[in-house]
């Protein structure tokens, strides 16, 4: 018997509430997407105060990209974990208080003077921060796609992840805003090798305004219900279910019998009968989680790798070279925040809210696919032919400029959003965070590769003459543009092969559905006909 609770979110029309749902829900993802992309220009600034403009050791510079990335995929899994035991909602709160304080930690990272104190005060930091951000993510996803009715699940989801694309949009201005600023403030006649002791509070001040979206939210993420499906079908008590829907939506009329205790509700689910990777589990969720989990590693490869990509291509258009000292430090920033406000604004953002327009429509496997083989065609129109749009006029620059923008949108109207939004709706309650954590950490251990692997694989070798002449610039970007384009053929094929549709569906029967296709073998096998019966009363009973 259904649950009435349930199938009231799923029918149940638009209201202000699912709005502020996304609202409260996608401000962590924003405060995720500031703290973790203002890196690049704060990184700049470093250079210049504690560097003296030379660029920084590879090793220490992959370091400080790595490590907030390595805490976010360690608080997926760890928070991913705790929401399914815990409750999505204690633990949604754990995340922002985790991530208001470490932003504050990183601004007043300990050491004014000495280089290395700065940089493993600011690491710690930054991984402290990582596990906040890593925690928000299942959680984000998880309590949205609860809250959500059936027909507009995916749009909902898609919205609050289209507020990372704000992120990287107002990370951009508050940096161009901090630099103009002390640059006005310290005289706005700068010399390049000079570097004011002032410059040392700019780049603290960017990453502590990070805080700021988390701390203004804090307040009405803490009274937000905890989700009802969690309430019902993890912790079986339907009627405070139904009491904490019927609080904060217009469900009363559906679910006015689940309210009270005059009229019992529906008995609750048995508790579960097979644990996380149990081998029913991986039976009948484990294709899934895979193919979750492969996508999410692939676009996050390509994804992170374009955005290090594009600050050496516009170091080419621009003809300033990418370490370069003939610019002051304020001028450094915001030249790299400059690049990032015009990518998030004419790519970026308008690719997540396609996505929030047609989600619904197209559905998420079309469109993950779609994405995936519009990237290919990028990379490889891009880079096959690359020495020719540079070796032409100024518009051929200005075409291959707007082509590799087109990465972006298609990375966002595509797997970068969609993969986001598939683990919220494929497992079961009991399970739902975890595995969405799992898979998100997956694409952290996939930016890691290509953020890593990339500043590796393009450090100069600096040997006499031999600077440069064993990997070229042109073959190496060549090479980094194949490679990513032939990543994309693979995410096209595993979303094919292993991918399965959610639009239009409630969450439990996508859910159920496998269980219903392994019911439906079994009764297929009458040799298997004593134990196809038990298993068939086991599944009627969960």
């Amino acid at each position: 018997m259904p649950i009435k609770v349930l199938s009231s979110l799923d029918a149940a029309r638009i209201q202000w509430y699912h709005f502020k749902a996304i609202i409260v829900a996608g401000m962590g993802l924003f405060t995720d997407a500031y703290d973790l992309f203002c890196i690049a220009p704060v990184m700049k600034m470093i250079s210049h105060v504690y560097y003296h403009g030379d660029s920084i050791n590879t090793a220490v510079l992959s370091t400080s990209y790595a490590i907030a990335l390595l805490g976010t995929a360690t608080g997926q899994l760890v928070f991913g974990y705790l929401g399914d035991r815990v409750g999505r909602r204690r633990v949604y709160g754990l995340c922002l208080v985790i991530m208001i304080i470490s932003s504050f930690g990183c601004g007043f990272s300990v050491c004014t003077t000495r280089r290395s104190c700065v940089m493993v005060s600011l690491g710690f930091f930054r991984f402290i921060l990582g596990l906040g951000i890593g925690g928000d993510y299942p959680l984000s996803a998880t309590i949205m796609s609860e809250f959500a009715n059936k027909r507009t699940r995916g749009a909902f989801i898609a919205a609050v992840f289209s507020m990372q694309g704000l992120g990287i949009l107002v990370s951009s201005a508050v940096t161009m805003a901090v630099c103009v600023a002390f640059k006005r403030g310290g005289g706005g006649g700068l010399e390049e090798e000079v570097v004011p002791p002032e410059a040392d509070v700019a780049w603290r001040l960017i990453l502590m305004i990070g805080a700021l979206p988390a701390a203004l939210t804090f307040y009405w993420r803490m009274l937000m219900p905890e989700t009802a499906r969690y309430t019902a079908l993890v912790e079986n008590n339907i009627v405070q279910a139904a009491k904490d829907m019927e609080r904060v939506m217009s469900i009363t009329d559906d679910i006015s019998d689940e309210t009270t205790t005059e009229t019992p509700p529906p008995p609750p689910p048995l508790p579960p009968s097979y644990t996380l990777f149990s081998l029913r589990f991986l039976r009948l969720h484990g294709r899934d989680l895979f193919a979750a989990s492969v996508n999410w590693f692939l676009v996050d490869v390509v994804f992170y790798t374009s955005n290090l990509l594009l600050s050496q291509i516009f170091s080419h258009y621009s003809d300033i070279p990418s370490s370069s000292t003939a610019e002051n430090v304020y001028d450094a920033a915001f030249r790299v925040a400059e690049l990032g406000a015009i990518i998030a604004a004419c790519s970026t953002i308008p690719g997540y809210w396609f996505t929030v327009y047609f989600i619904d429509k197209i559905g998420r496997v079309k469109i993950q696919i779609m994405g995936f083989f519009f990237m290919a065609v990028v990379y490889l129109v891009a880079g096959i032919p690359y020495t020719w749009y540079w070796s032409k006029h100024e518009q051929t620059k200005k075409g291959f400029m707007v082509l590799y923008g087109l990465v972006f949108f298609f990375s966002n109207f595509g797997p970068n959003t969609t993969t986001f939004i598939i683990p919220a709706e494929l497992f079961p309650a009991r399970f739902r965070s975890t595995c969405h954590g799992i898979s998100g950490a997956a694409g952290k251990l996939g930016a890691i590769v290509g953020t890593v692997g990339f500043l590796w694989a393009t450090k100069k070798v600096e040997d006499g003459d031999n600077m440069n002449k064993v990997y070229p610039d042109v073959n190496r970007m060549r090479a980094a543009f194949l490679i990513l384009g032939g990543v994309c053929i693979a995410g096209i094929f595993v979303t094919y092969f292993f991918t399965k549709e959610t639009m239009g569906r409630s969450l439990e029967e996508n859910e159920h559905e496998q269980e219903r296709v392994n019911n439906d073998e079994s009764e297929d096998e009458p040799q298997n006909v004593g134990r196809q019966s038990s298993a068939s009363t086991l599944l009627q009973t969960q």
